[in-house]
């Protein structure tokens, strides 16, 4: 007898030791459910993908220019900034020529030049700079608040960041791809600075069939 209240006393602490085991497991499983599951990122061709939408900026005549005003019209959008080196100028510079290329005239589709430097782009800023590529471009700028709304529903990364080379101590990171959108104003594609010309015109032939 006396040797079974040993046994016994080692049998308790066992099943103590599991069921505290099963209310860990319990609160692990918990925690895992209730917290926030990611969200899967949208990609071009998945269902429920957008991008873009409704906005209103400011143009280069100092009115407001709403995107209502594209209706039925195909259109380029491109994010930059008029102290960019050399990827602005150069993007703007391609869409020019592959709107020239493309054989269809300057009403083909719009280019739009959206400005992610509000603070050194203002209106007569942008105005002189889109004059320099010798094609029809609608340049737009607005509030830190509204240009970076418009970047977040277009998909494009814009960020300021410290730059010590600069006169104004500052530059601005931003995406680099142009969002091509159709008569319905439906994203189509994107053109990217490593692609060739070729491919790209075939996405502009897409949204101005």
């Amino acid at each position: 007898m006396a040797t079974e209240a040993p046994a016994r006393s080692s049998l308790r602490i066992v099943r103590w030791a599991l069921w505290a085991l099963v209310a860990v497991a319990a609160v692990l499983a918990a925690i895992v459910w209730l917290r926030p599951q990611p969200q899967l990122r949208a990609e071009p061709g998945m269902p429920g993908f957008t991008l873009g939408g409704p906005f209103t900026l400011t143009g280069t005549d100092g009115k407001p220019f709403s995107s209502a005003s594209l209706k039925g019209e195909p259109y380029a959008i491109f994010f930059g900034f008029t102290h960019c080196p050399d990827v602005c100028p150069n993007t703007l510079g391609r869409l020019a020529k592959l709107r020239k290329e493309l054989g269809k005239g300057d009403e083909s589709f719009r280019i739009l030049f959206v400005s992610v430097d509000p603070q050194r782009d203002t209106v007569p800023v942008v105005r002189d700079y889109v004059g320099l590529f010798g094609t029809p471009i609608v340049g737009l700028t607005g509030t830190e608040a509204e240009v970076a709304a418009v970047a977040k529903a277009h998909g494009t990364y814009q960020k300021k960041v410290a730059d010590k080379d600069s006169p104004d101590g500052y530059t601005v990171d931003h995406g680099a791809s142009v969002l091509l959108f159709d008569r319905t104003g439906s994203f189509v594609s994107t053109i990217s600075l490593e692609e060739g010309d070729a491919p790209a015109l075939d996405k502009l032939r897409r949204i101005t069939a």
